[in-house]
């Protein structure tokens, strides 16, 4: 074997070396354009306090309440710690079992409440259970009205508002539902427990409802902030609606504390865990169960990990490769430069391996060897396959959540009035499976197509005469036609997984591997095969010319 038959084969086989390292490299990079791999997270956790490490904090505030929410989300999660929050809860309440009902202690309960009178009960107590009888009531109108805050005495009038829609009129009889929470607005609001943007929000709902002599808009958070305490005690309201940007958001968390009431603790951790409820919400009402899911490993891993997850509402992939601690420390603090890297070590890593399939299937020294403008071209189709891969949510948009309030009206439409139709917005939405399979088809066919190149560069190269080239030619014609046979085998195979639910059922990926079957072979006779045949014909009757001698 000469010396450039073994440099051919090294440079070849560096360059597909290089080209699988480099693939495997950008394979393993934690980083993705929609979505959040498990090791991130994991990254961005460790070493910030866990759900039983917010409890802790919480009960060192004083605030029993809520840290037993948390205690209930660290045992869901399997925390190691929420043994020890639970023995450390147990003895606060011991010390102070009168604050348990409330949740904690705070200063404007004192001059209304006995909290004495409550040493019977023992755990934590939905607040509207204290507001809703007649005396809790009277005791609040009385302090209340001697406030000095015009949004407080704005919520007050409210309780004269006569026009209502589900509630009875506070005033009435049968109102006292309302008039607790109108009292319990009040009261939130004289206490400051209210985020500055919400106050803002009910100061001027609570101004047009008085204006106008209805509740209106402002009916709806009535009914969230009943719901809500309902379920929750005074101080982990009010922890929540300190983190709780809109009136829109507080119906958000109502609906969710409605729809998913076993899941509350884990979605109320995470929003003191952030400190905000507005992200909470948003995510949870975009992707559902599965967000649920997620959310649940974020909290797994600890603050930091949520903090991550919300702050770039996208889902977790779970289908990410291995990856490794520091690649994923550099995947967090610079997530940009992470996914610039990892889509160039994919477009790195193709073209060096078709740069090695290059020189191998065709003669470096011919001058119609395959060209690095075609080697490129394959590396792009290739990492645009490879992305498409690594990223499931890329093109597939988020089912829609379950949480989500959904109110069927069986409505009949007439075809003679246009109106009554109601026009959907065509989406264009494509699992990646399809495109995956699309890209696929294509590769095939490409790679037909070069295998097709290179069987013509032999036959040029072979020391024949053109009429043995051109018989060598058509003895090759079933191999030109090959792209027809793998374009016909594509479409069934792709009808049969759409069949079995591997892909989703969608004929442009069946149907492609015809298409790109047909444009191959026309390709390869029309702009190959016809003109190489019409040289070598030439080329022929030239050889066979006869010659005339001369007398």
């Amino acid at each position: 074997m000469s010396s450039s038959t073994h440099s051919r084969s090294g440079s070849i086989a560096v360059w597909m070396l290089a080209g699988l390292l480099l693939l495997a490299a950008a394979w393993v990079v934690p980083v993705n354009l929609k979505s959040v791999t498990p090791a991130l997270l994991r990254e961005a956790g460790a070493n910030t306090p866990t759900a039983a490490g917010l409890g802790r904090q919480l009960l060192e505030r004083e605030k029993p309440g809520p840290a037993a929410l948390a205690l209930d989300a660290a045992r869901a999660l399997n925390d190691p710690r929420a043994g020890a929050l639970a023995i450390a809860l147990e003895g606060a309440a011991q010390r102070q079992p009168e604050l348990m009902p409330w949740g904690g202690w705070d200063p404007f309960l004192d001059p209304l409440f006995n909290l004495k009178e409550n040493a019977g009960r023992t755990a934590s107590t939905p607040v509207l259970t204290f507001f809703i009888t007649a005396q809790a009531r009277a005791n609040l109108l009385g302090y209340l009205q001697n406030s000095r805050s015009q949004g407080v005495l704005t919520l007050l009038r409210v309780r004269d508002v006569a026009e209502v829609g589900r509630f009875v009129p506070a005033t009435q009889p049968g109102g006292q539902t309302l008039d607790a929470v109108v009292l319990l607005s009040a009261l939130l609001y004289q206490g400051e427990h209210l985020s500055a943007s919400l106050q803002r929000d009910l100061r001027e709902l609570a101004d047009t409802a008085v204006q106008q002599n209805q509740l209106g808009a402002l009916e709806p958070f009535f009914i969230d902030l009943l719901s809500l305490g309902r379920r929750l005690d005074w101080i982990q309201l009010t922890e929540l609606l300190r983190v709780s940007g809109s009136v829109k958001t507080v119906n958000e968390f109502a609906q969710l504390a409605r729809a998913v009431s076993d899941d509350l603790p884990l979605i109320y951790t995470a929003a003191l865990f952030t400190g905000s409820a507005d992200r909470v919400a948003t995510y949870l009402l975009q992707y559902g169960r599965p967000g649920m899911d997620d959310l649940k490993l974020a909290l797994t891993h600890g603050r930091g990990a949520i903090e991550q997850l919300l702050s770039r509402q996208v889902p977790v992939n779970r289908q990410s490769g291995p990856s490794f601690g520091p690649l994923a420390l550099a995947a967090l603090l610079y997530p940009k430069l992470a996914l610039l890297a990892k889509y160039l070590g994919f477009l790195l890593g193709a073209f060096c391996v078709f740069r090695g399939l290059g020189q191998f299937l065709f003669d470096e020294d011919d001058a119609s060897s395959l060209p690095r403008v075609k080697s490129g071209m394959l590396a792009i189709l290739t990492a645009g396959m490879l992305v498409i891969g690594t990223e499931p949510f890329l093109l597939k948009t988020p089912e829609p959540s379950e949480f989500k309030l959904k109110l069927t009206v069986p409505v009949l439409s007439t075809i003679s009035d246009p109106s009554s139709l109601t026009p959907t917005e065509p989406t264009f939405n494509m699992d990646s499976k399809t495109l995956l399979t699309i890209g696929f088809f294509a590769l095939l066919q490409l790679g037909m197509y070069l295998f097709c190149l290179a069987k013509m560069r032999e036959i040029d190269r072979t020391e024949a005469p053109s009429l043995l080239k051109l018989r060598l030619m058509e003895n090759e014609e079933n191999l030109f036609d090959g792209g027809l046979y793998i374009g016909i085998a594509g479409t069934a195979g792709a009808l049969v997984l759409q069949v079995l639910g591997v892909i989703q059922p969608n004929l442009l990926a069946a149907y492609s591997s015809n298409l790109f079957g047909i444009c191959c072979v026309a390709l390869i006779k029309i702009r190959h095969v016809r003109p190489y045949k019409r040289q070598l014909i030439l080329a022929s009757q030239s050889e066979t010319k006869p010659v005339i001698a001369v007398a």
